[in-house]
């Protein structure tokens, strides 16, 4: 799909119509457009970076404005590293990084267009990263630092940022596409009090997917939420929440190709590589007309919040 940068719609590759000529632009954007078409590299290294802010796993933190102000100002060196190591960009003669040759600076940016440009880029190519991830959206794009696409400098180091010209001279790869959901951002303020409320990390993770039935769940959220090395071991069965809510007719899928099977049988949200799905489940009866699974020899549909259930989950299928 092709977004043509003013919709605001997820979309790839974008050329504004009156774009200045700029050869070197164009090579460096089709060498980005061959090493990652769909976006999902660029995608994976901002998550990434994201996540290793967060430190969920030792800190419990899941939220932008939980960082302190020096986390904050460190995010851009991270998603640089980051997309360096992503894609194996050499080092730049002065900038951050070579791509097809070419000296390449990035910049990241908490709030969309307001990249800070040092005097020391002026003129070079630059690779503008903005994400939220309370919005679970990013954009990416290569703009020239000429000075007529700049403001006049007002801070003592000389630093600019791209002026209405400037911003419209960008080169959208990637605008407003979908980052991998922190599904912890989705729950409502009772729902993470009853979730963070217990000293025991498996009745932390026990709640998370009791709570979070229907929801794509990332190792990374579970990590965030068990706060502990074996943060795995709080999932699985023999003694993980596989057990714990089996009574409650919850079964907890994972990205094994007969989970993920099992979640399009039941039309529910299919978990991805690194994810999870919880589902309550229940018997079949001979009024259901839905969408159905058989699981040790019985069929069963999707219960909804008023089905009492009278039956534990069945066991999935080993993988």
């Amino acid at each position: 799909m092709v977004d043509d940068g003013q919709d605001g719609q997820a979309g790839l590759w974008s050329e504004p119509a009156n774009q200045d000529l700029d050869p070197q632009l164009d090579e460096v954007a089709a060498v980005l457009r061959k090493a990652d078409p769909d976006g999902k590299r660029f995608a994976g290294a901002i998550r990434r970076s994201i996540d290793m802010l967060l430190d969920g796993q030792n800190t419990g933190r899941y939220r932008w404005d939980q960082l302190h102000k020096t986390e904050k100002t460190h995010a851009g060196t991270l998603i640089e590293i980051n997309i360096q190591r992503e894609f194996d960009f050499a080092g730049g003669e002065s900038m951050d990084y070579a791509i097809g040759g070419v000296d390449v600076d990035c910049k990241f940016s908490q709030r969309n267009g307001a990249w800070m440009i040092p005097p020391e880029a002026r003129d070079h190519l630059l690779l503008v990263v903005w994400a939220s991830d309370q919005e679970s959206r990013w954009c990416a794009g290569l703009v020239r630092a000429k000075p007529e696409h700049l403001r006049i400098a007002q801070n003592r180091d000389g630093k600019s940022t791209l002026n209405t010209y400037g911003k419209g001279q960008i080169r959208w790869l990637f605008r407003d596409a979908p980052l991998k959901e922190n599904m912890l951002l989705r729950l409502t303020e009772a729902e993470i009090n009853e979730v963070f409320g217990s000293s025991s990390g498996q009745q932390r993770v026990n709640a998370l997917f009791r709570l979070a039935v229907g929801k794509r769940v990332s190792r990374n959220v579970v990590a965030t939420v068990a706060m502990q090395y074996d943060y795995m071991k709080r999932v699985r069965g023999n003694g993980g929440a596989r057990s714990f809510l089996k009574s409650a007719g919850i079964v907890i899928l994972g990205d094994y190709a007969k989970h993920v099977s099992i979640a399009r049988n039941l039309n529910i949200a299919e978990p991805g590589e690194g994810e999870f799905v919880s589902a309550r489940l229940r018997p079949k009866t001979a009024g259901d007309l839905g969408p159905s699974v058989v699981l040790d020899g019985e069929e069963w549909v999707v219960a909804s919040p008023a089905d009492q259930i009278t039956k534990p989950a069945p066991d999935l299928p080993r993988v």
